[in-house]
C-alpha cells in the first residue's frame, strides 16, 4: 500500500513536475518525504546514489530529475542529454532494486515514439519506427529507461517500476531559459520579454503547422499518485498519461502573445526544424482505470503566464 508514512524520494524536487509532485504529497498530509538537491546528491554517481539509498531507506521513490530541454537545446548537446539521462536511471534503479525500493515512477517521454506515428498515439505503437533526429539523444536515454525498468520487472518478478509517458508538462517552475526551455515556456519568456522591451517582431522557428499536447505538471503528479495507490492493477507496460488535446505551434504562439499583451508581429523562420509533425498520446488505458485530469488547459496556460510575470526577476538573473 501507499500511505502517509511511507519514506517518498522526490528525486528533481526543485523542477517542473518534481516541485508538483512535492506540493501534491505536502496537501495530501504525507509527513516523510525526502529531498536532495544536486549540490548534495549527485544523481549521476552510482556510488553516492546507492550510499544515499542505503542511509535514507526510502520506500517509494519518484524520477523526476534529468537533463531536458527543447529542440535547441537537443540539437546542440545531444551527448549530453543521453549521458546524464541514462547514468541517473542507471544508479537510481540499481540502488532501487539493491535497497528494497517498494515502487519507482519513472517518466518516459512522447519523443520515444516514432517521428510519423498514427494519432493519436497508442502504447502499442511504441518502436514501431524511427524516432525524430532532432531528439535522439535524449529520447535514447528514455527508450533505455523504459526498457530498463520493464526488464527489471521481468527479471526480478515484481511490479516495482511503473512507467508513465507525459505528453510537454508545463506550469510553474518551468524552465524558462531561452536556449534550453521547451516551446511553451519558451514562447511565454520571449514574448513577455519582447512586450517589456518594446520589440517589434519575434522571429519563431518553423512552418508553426506541427500540433503539440501540453498537460499541467499537476495533473502528472495526480496521474503519479493514482498510479501507486493502483499499482497492483498495473501492468509491466508503459502507461501515456496526456490531456486529450492538441494545438498547433502558431495558435499556441498566438494565445500566448494575447495572454502576454503582446502585439507585435510574429515571424516564421521555414529554414529551421519543425520536429515531429504531431504528438498526440492515446491516454485510453490509464483512463480506464478511473484518472481524470483537473487543470483546463486556457486556465493552466494563463495561470503559467502569470506565475513567469511574478517571478520573472529571479528567473532572468538565475
Amino acid at each position: 500500500m501507499f500511505n502517509q508514512n511511507d519514506k517518498i524520494f522526490i528525486a528533481g524536487h526543485k523542477g517542473l513536475l518534481g516541485s508538483a509532485i512535492l506540493n501534491q504529497l505536502n496537501d495530501e498530509g504525507f509527513c516523510n518525504l525526502i529531498t536532495a538537491d544536486k549540490s548534495s546528491l549527485d544523481l549521476t554517481d552510482f556510488a553516492a546514489v546507492d550510499t544515499f539509498f542505503a542511509e535514507r531507506q526510502p520506500d517509494i521513490v519518484f524520477l523526476a530529475a534529468g537533463k531536458v530541454g527543447g529542440i535547441i537545446g537537443n540539437k546542440t548537446y545531444p551527448a549530453d542529454f543521453l549521458r546524464i539521462n541514462l547514468a541517473i536511471q542507471h544508479a537510481v534503479f540499481e540502488a532501487a532494486h539493491k535497497h528494497k525500493v517498494r515502487h519507482v515512477v519513472f517518466y518516459g517521454s512522447s519523443c520515444t515514439y516514432p517521428k510519423l506515428c498514427p494519432q493519436p498515439m497508442k502504447e502499442s505503437d511504441w518502436l514501431t519506427g524511427a524516432i525524430e533526429e532532432t531528439s535522439m539523444g535524449y529520447a535514447a536515454a528514455k527508450i533505455a529507461g523504459i526498457i530498463a525498468a520493464k526488464s527489471y520487472n521481468a527479471q526480478f518478478g515484481y511490479n516495482k517500476f511503473i512507467c508513465l509517458i507525459p505528453n510537454s508538462i508545463y506550469g510553474p517552475n518551468d524552465n524558462f531559459d531561452l536556449e534550453n526551455s521547451h516551446v511553451l515556456s519558451s514562447l511565454i519568456r520571449r514574448f513577455y520579454e519582447a512586450k517589456i522591451h518594446e520589440i517589434s517582431e519575434v522571429l519563431l522557428w518553423g512552418s508553426g503547422t506541427p500540433k503539440r499536447e501540453f498537460i499541467h505538471a499537476h495533473d502528472v503528479a495526480s496521474a503519479s499518485l493514482f498510479a501507486l495507490r493502483h499499482a497492483e492493477h498495473l501492468e509491466n507496460v508503459h502507461y501515456n498519461i496526456g490531456s486529450g488535446e492538441d494545438i498547433s505551434i502558431k495558435e499556441l504562439s498566438e494565445t500566448i502573445a494575447g495572454i502576454i499583451g503582446y502585439d507585435g508581429k510574429l515571424v516564421w523562420d521555414g529554414t529551421k526544424p519543425d520536429g515531429a509533425p504531431r504528438k498526440m498520446l492515446d491516454c485510453d488505458k490509464f483512463l480506464a482505470l478511473g484518472w481524470k485530469r483537473n487543470i483546463n488547459f486556457d486556465e493552466g496556460l494563463k495561470s503559467t503566464c502569470t506565475w513567469l510575470k511574478e517571478n520573472y526577476d529571479t528567473i532572468r538573473t538565475s
